[in-house]
């Protein structure tokens, strides 16, 4: 009951907000002042502002519900302001008031409605895209519990191989986290203490000077926000460590700092923090060089927003392979084992336009242009999903908590293969084609169907949207059928792919989630 009313307060005021703008706004353009025009029209406009208000509730127009379809949104809002207009010009004309400028009165019903409008707008694709959402991390890490016990990350029966850290070293990391961390070390560390290297720094100096190949186990108690140069440190972390030793830290993901934010702010307040300060200079300003510099003036790369995604896939770039994952206190704990040197990307992708990498005619590597859709470093992740996540219908990943929320509303209306227009132009692809593949996807194809698929160049449309097949083995059955149509008559095969694939986007709503 109290998620409703505050929801519905949260409307309400925001529907004021965008009232009183709209006045504001036609009063300028009308008179060009409000310190003369304001005073004049004070009660006039708080009269309308309470009809408005009474109008809006009975009519439900702050009552949403089904966020499916546009009318849901865009219905009571239009009623409602409907009926405001009537009754605003009946009051008008009975009280016939000389000095009532009927242009602001109309006009700032017309502004306050196409405000309003835009906002259901925003507000519609937003819901659409959280009711489909991935579960929260916490929710994840439940769901994976049972596999990860299977896969022997938390397996309790591993207990009597393990070494149980020295008083002194438990001390500490009760004394910094808190007993629930230092059962989690507990579970992962397999190595005594003359081989475990206990650090609580931010700074790369005090990992870069260790001793290679002398600790067998490093445990950094800091959370990983706070390091300015994160590769870096997870570099040397590596570079620290023999062959499957261990590296354990901690993170205060996206998810778990927007709760904490809400949770330390007042209501209203916090939702205008984190909207408005907190998201557009901690999320957006590291994306773009031009504001970048801004960004890391303000903060010194600490207490950076940095989501569940992109820590594992920096730990995984960098030579890692995930055992443990848990949340204690509000942070992530994350034990990693050592498998190979890191990758050492020059150029990791961060902004949000995306290079990636795809195999190609011939078998050539093409970098496929797109709007970035996943956080940075999911490209990493595509072999951890792969284990941990079954594949749904259409032979994407389920629960794939790598995609954005931004990123589900892009894939919806393709907004994120708008730049593939590009390699269209360069001549890497063609309108009709099998879909451009990452290497781990392609790797999971039949050689004959890679064979096949190498041999011409990929497509913007792939043969999914005239088949519709929903399993791996429907998607390959459907694009060697395509492929071998095109052997025989290309260009009759790319034609009648082409608008049936139309078809079926227009009339069957088919979409490749």
């Amino acid at each position: 009951m109290k998620i409703f009313i505050r929801r519905r307060l949260v409307y309400i005021f925001i529907d004021l907000i965008l009232v009183l703008l709209s006045f504001v706004l036609v009063v300028l353009i009308k008179a060009g002042s409000l310190k003369t025009y304001f005073p004049k029209y004070l009660y006039s406009f708080l009269i309308f502002l309470a009809i408005w208000l009474i109008t809006s509730w009975f009519l439900r127009k702050y009552f949403f519900r089904d966020y499916d379809q546009f009318k849901h949104a865009f219905k009571p809002i239009l009623i409602s302001n409907f009926v405001i207009l009537g009754t605003i010009s009946l009051l008008m004309y009975f009280l016939r008031s000389a000095y009532y400028s009927r242009a602001i009165v109309f006009g700032t019903i017309a502004l306050a409605t196409g405000f309003e409008l835009f906002w259901g707008l925003t507000y519609h694709f937003i819901r659409v895209a959280r009711i489909n959402e991935n579960p929260t991390d916490q929710e994840y890490m439940a769901l994976q519990s049972q596999k990860l016990n299977g896969n022997g990350y938390n397996d309790e029966s591993n207990s009597k191989e393990k070494i149980l850290l020295s008083d002194r070293l438990q001390n500490i990391i009760i004394d910094e986290c808190g007993k629930q961390a230092l059962e989690f070390f507990q579970k992962t560390n397999i190595f005594p203490d003359n081989e475990i290297l206990l650090l609580s720094t931010t700074n790369l100096i005090n990992i870069q000077t260790q001793t290679e190949d002398y600790h067998k186990s490093i445990i950094n108690l800091k959370r990983v926000n706070d390091i300015r140069y994160l590769g870096k440190f997870f570099e040397a972390a590596n570079e620290n460590l023999p062959m499957n030793g261990t590296f354990s830290c901690c993170v205060e993901t996206k998810d778990l700092r927007k709760q904490r934010l809400f949770k330390k702010y007042p209501f209203l307040l916090n939702y205008f923090y984190y909207y408005l300060v907190d998201f557009p200079i901690k999320r957006v300003f590291p994306k773009f060089k031009i504001t970048s510099g801004i960004y890391f003036f303000l903060t010194r790369g600490q207490n950076r927003v940095i989501t569940r995604a992109e820590t594992l896939g920096r730990l995984i770039s960098c030579g890692f392979e995930v055992q443990n994952e848990e949340y204690i206190n509000n942070l992530c704990y994350i034990t990693v084992k050592k498998i190979q040197d890191p990758s050492y990307d020059p150029d990791p992708s961060y902004g949000p336009m995306v290079r990636l990498k795809r195999i190609g005619r011939n078998g050539k590597s093409i970098k496929v242009y797109k709007m970035r859709t996943m956080y940075p470093y999911a490209e990493y992740l595509q072999d951890y999903i792969y284990k941990h996540h079954s594949l749904k219908d259409g032979g994407k990943f389920e629960n794939d908590f790598r995609v954005s929320t931004q990123g589900k509303i892009m894939r919806k209306f393709w907004i994120d293969e708008l730049p593939m227009l590009g390699n269209l132009i360069k001549g890497d692809l063609k309108i009709v084609g099998v879909r451009p593949l990452s290497k781990h996807y392609f790797n999971l194809y039949s050689k004959e169907l890679q064979e096949k698929r190498t041999q011409w160049k990929p497509g913007l449309v792939p043969p999914y949207y005239s088949d519709l097949p929903k399993t791996l083995e429907e998607i390959q059955y459907s694009e060697m059928r395509y492929l071998e149509a095109y052997e025989k008559k290309p260009f009759k095969t790319d034609w009648k792919y082409f608008w049936k694939a139309v078809y079926n986007i227009i009339f069957k709503k088919a979409r490749s989630q």
